[in-house]
This record gives C-alpha cells, sequence and structure tokens, in this order.
C-alpha cells in the first residue's frame, strides 16, 4: 500500500515563568535555537504575534514516528525558550496576557495587523495544522469538500482553550471563534472541483479578504506550498497523544475519501456548518454534536463511534485502530479544556496554576 504521509504544525505559547503570562520574545528563543542546536532551523518558525512559536514536523507515515516528532519539537522549543528564560506552553488560547499583543516584525505580519486592524489581535491564538499528501489539487478538493461535516468533530476532540486573558469563557474552544473573526476563515461549502476552488480563492483574495493564498484560512485547504490537503480547525492540543490522535484521524479521513469506500457525508449548507462548528467549540466533547451522517443531535460518545466506524478499515490498513481506540475514553473523560478547569478547580481558581499544569503537560515525553 502507498501510504500516505502527514505532518503537524504546532503553535505554541511563550512564557514568563514569574508572572505566567505571554511573553512577546521568539525572535531571542529563535536566535537561541540558531545558535545552539544542529536541527534545521526551519522545524521552528515565528508567528503573527511575538508570545508565539510555531513548530513544524517533517511528513511521516507512522503514527508513532509522529508523536516523537512532535515531542522532539516540543524539547527543542522548550530548550531554546528555556536558554531565554522562558517557558512553553500549549494551549489554543493565553491564558494571561502579556500586555497588549506584539506583532512579528515581519513585513507580512505588519501589513497584515495594518489590513485587518482589531480582527487580527486574536491572531494570537493557537493551532494544530495536519498536513495530508494528496496526488494532486483534484483529489484535495474532493477531500475538502468530503471532510467538511466532519471537521467539527475534529474540532471537539482537540478543543482546549477555555480560558482567555484570565477568564473562563465558556467554551471548550474559544481560539475557534476568535479566529473566526478573519474574513477569510470558516467552513466552506462543496467547491466541487479544483477550478471553482481556485477561483474563489481568486476572488477572495482581489475582494481584499485574504492577501495572498497563504491567508486563505478555511477549515481545510489545499496547502500554499505543499502537495497536501491541510486541515486548521483544531486548537492546539496540551498532549502529545491527543495531537497524534488528530492527526491520524485526519488523515484517516482523507484515505476513506480518496482511497477507500467514500466519507458519504458531503453537501451540508455553511450555515448548518457554522452550528455544527460552534457547538462543537461550546461544548467539545462534554455534550451532545451534529451527527456528520445524520445532521441531528447525538451525544459526543456516538458521534465519535460513527466516526471511528466510517473511517475504521483505514485505521485498520495503518494499523492505528488500537491507537486510537484506547485514546477515545481518555479523550471523553478528560479532554484539553477539560482538565485545564481541573487544574483550575483544584488550585483555587488560579490562572497561573492553569498555566503551570499547561506547561508541565505540554513537555512531558
Amino acid at each position: 500500500m502507498d501510504r500516505r504521509t502527514m505532518g503537524v504544525e504546532e503553535e505554541l505559547i511563550l512564557v514568563d515563568p514569574e508572572s505566567r503570562a505571554a511573553a512577546p520574545r521568539a525572535e531571542q528563543v529563535l536566535r537561541q535555537a540558531a545558535e545552539h542546536d544542529l536541527d534545521p532551523l526551519e522545524e521552528l518558525d515565528h508567528e503573527l504575534f511575538a508570545h508565539q512559536l510555531e513548530t513544524r514536523t517533517p511528513p511521516v507515515s507512522d503514527a508513532g514516528e509522529l508523536r516523537a516528532h512532535l515531542v522532539r519539537l516540543r524539547r527543542r522549543a522548550a530548550r531554546a525558550a528555556e536558554r531565554a528564560g522562558l517557558l512553553t506552553a500549549a494551549s489554543g488560547a493565553v491564558p494571561l496576557p502579556g500586555g497588549p499583543p506584539r506583532t512579528t516584525r515581519d513585513d507580512r505580519y505588519l501589513t497584515m495587523v495594518e489590513t485587518y486592524g482589531e480582527v487580527a489581535r486574536p491572531g494570537g491564538t493557537c493551532g494544530q495544522h495536519v498536513h495530508v499528501r494528496v496526488d494532486d489539487d483534484e483529489d484535495g478538493v474532493r477531500a475538502i469538500d468530503a471532510l467538511a461535516p466532519w471537521l467539527p468533530v475534529l474540532l471537539a476532540i482537540s478543543a482546549n482553550s477555555p480560558f482567555y486573558h484570565g477568564r473562563d469563557t465558556h467554551y471548550a474552544s474559544w481560539r475557534s471563534q476568535a479566529w473566526s473573526q478573519w474574513p477569510s476563515a470558516g467552513p466552506t461549502e462543496a467547491f466541487g472541483s479544483a477550478a471553482a476552488y481556485h477561483a474563489v480563492s481568486r476572488r477572495i483574495i482581489a475582494s481584499g479578504a485574504a492577501m495572498d493564498p497563504g491567508m486563505l484560512y478555511f477549515d481545510a485547504r489545499l496547502s500554499a506550498h505543499q502537495p497536501t490537503v491541510e486541515v486548521r480547525i483544531g486548537d492546539v492540543c496540551t498532549d502529545p497523544d491527543d495531537a497524534t490522535i488528530v492527526a491520524v484521524l485526519v488523515r484517516a479521513l482523507v484515505c476513506t475519501e480518496l482511497d477507500g469506500a467514500g466519507l458519504g457525508a458531503g453537501g451540508w449548507r455553511p450555515e448548518l456548518l457554522r452550528a455544527a462548528r460552534w457547538r462543537a467549540a461550546r461544548y467539545g466533547l462534554t455534550d451532545r454534536l451534529l451527527d456528520p451522517v445524520t445532521g441531528s443531535l447525538a451525544p459526543a460518545r456516538e458521534v465519535l463511534e460513527s466516526l471511528l466506524g466510517r473511517v475504521g478499515d483505514q485505521l485498520d490498513a495503518y494499523g492505528e485502530t488500537e491507537l486510537v481506540r484506547s485514546g477515545v475514553p481518555r479523550l471523553l473523560a478528560e479532554g484539553g479544556a477539560t482538565r485545564q478547569r481541573a487544574a483550575y478547580e483544584r488550585s483555587g481558581a488560579s490562572i497561573p496554576a492553569v498555566v503551570d499544569d499547561l506547561v508541565r503537560r505540554t513537555n512531558v515525553a
């Protein structure tokens, strides 16, 4: 079998160890990495705001290898941050701000903030972007169209941003709500062909709602620089096991559509996709979700079973069934947002304690 490769980009928060607030010092951290590390510098990068650091795994075909890269890159980021007197944490939103967000000194990023104003401020949130190799744009668009109703389920699995700027937002994923303010962000109805996808993309860019293809912030898109479908809907996961499961499920969905029996749940109106996305963001896996097959509300456990049943053949083919099925009970019992709130309650309502817990869990093996 020609195994489709997958790769993950993770956005991390730089944290001041004294205040536990976000620290806008990515330039210093990257300088430390350049001076002390032998690994490729392109594995670590800036993001829109200076309190963020991005890691990029290479493309791999094995889930265990992917997890090993995630852990390795988190350790590398943590070492570079430590040399700069900082810590790293994986959370979809910043629990404690370190003052107004500071834009990275890059011409493109500065233009983005100038052009989009206050809409850009939530750009300091942190996501997990999963890439899966496709043969061409036609296959990529076919996968994007088929995945659309399933993407909110992936958001619910990854939801990891209940606290934002010192308060509980009452959402499991506040990041997804903040990110939706970008004019090119969110779910898309079926394109039907690569030609239609590119035509829509050109018109969005021509309108000024995006500056270039890299700013097409669809929940799933064709990568601007790689032969991949890029699924962008998820929060960054604190636990590398959760991040690995999300990536494996993304690949299984793509493979089911392109290499298997097909997903067979496409054709949703964008209004319903937004409703499904909102519900996943609000409750994560703690309540009911819109079932991608029936379109009706169903308990999260049943929706996960529906997902696993739909992609089961591909999970079997890649040897990942046990990895995913053994992780589902943990995700249902203590997903990212649930664990953040548990740390808050254990500490007697301390946001700094939430940050401490995030730092610890982000950097475990």
